[in-house]
């Protein structure tokens, strides 16, 4: 297809795709569950932070966990005291365990209490341009704390070659507002315009059949690449190409 024509055909899989039929199936529907800014952030992060594997299991295990934090989980996690944590025993999704669960909890309260939270840290080091930087301050102020090292391989850092597809996932979720449904749009500092694609499997898969993507691995250089020819787009909003790369990988089997 030539430029015009892939840019019709994508804008019209994204009008297909970005509607709110895509939310029960996908890892937004936990955050939709709340209405408190503060709740919508903590469950889009856990949701996004077990988003891999086979995506019924992701939801499913996601509302598992939130259940588990009561009716307000920024609510839970300030007034968090040891002895909350027995109601977590035994919870493990893959590789994401108890004992990561619980530094989590203590890891976000460091950040809202030492660092106004999780978005604040994003405007303070996002650009216009480039929010890749911001995931790499945001991972080492979450890490702050003592910590056992396999907790950090569950927070990518696009700054050591990572495509960090869950977190730039979640970020989609907190910036963009197009009245669709899908996304919150509840960060109003951070433009979409700085957003980069969640890069995995599929979506890249997608990407090269369509010769948006020359580069094999789905890694950080990759990220960037795909980036400046969804720009090229929609220079103010490249990442909603996200729902049909996505939608065409798992759905059309394109």
């Amino acid at each position: 297809m030539q430029f015009d024509e892939l840019k019709d055909f994508l804008d019209e899989k994204v009008n297909q795709y970005n509607t709110v039929h895509f939310i029960e199936a996908d890892p937004v529907s936990v955050p939709h569950r709340y209405t408190k800014k503060e709740d919508i952030e903590i469950a889009g992060f856990l949701a996004a932070t077990i988003s891999w594997g086979n995506r019924e299991q992701i939801v499913k295990n996601a509302h598992r966990l939130l259940d588990k934090f009561g009716e307000s989980p920024y609510d839970f996690i300030m007034s968090y005291k040891p002895s909350h944590l027995k109601r977590f025993k035994g919870f493990v999704y893959r590789t994401f365990n108890e004992s990561d669960l619980h530094f989590f909890i203590k890891a976000l309260r460091h950040v809202y209490t030492q660092h106004n939270g999780i978005e604040a840290i994003f405007n303070q080091h996002s650009t216009t341009e480039d929010t890749q930087t911001a995931i790499h301050v945001f991972r080492k102020q979450f890490l702050e704390l003592k910590h056992e090292l396999h907790v950090e391989k569950h927070i990518a850092d696009p700054i050591k070659g990572s495509a960090a597809k869950r977190i730039n996932m979640f970020l989609r979720w907190m910036v963009r507002k197009d009245k669709k449904g899908v996304d919150f749009g509840i960060w109003k500092y951070i433009s979409p315009s700085a957003l980069s694609c969640p890069l995995d499997f599929h979506s890249g898969n997608i990407a090269r059949k369509l010769g948006l993507l020359k580069r094999n691995q789905n890694d950080a250089k990759a990220v960037m690449e795909l980036d400046n020819n969804l720009r090229l787009m929609n220079k103010n909003d490249p990442v909603k190409y996200d729902f049909a790369l996505f939608g065409l990988g798992i759905n059309d089997a394109f």
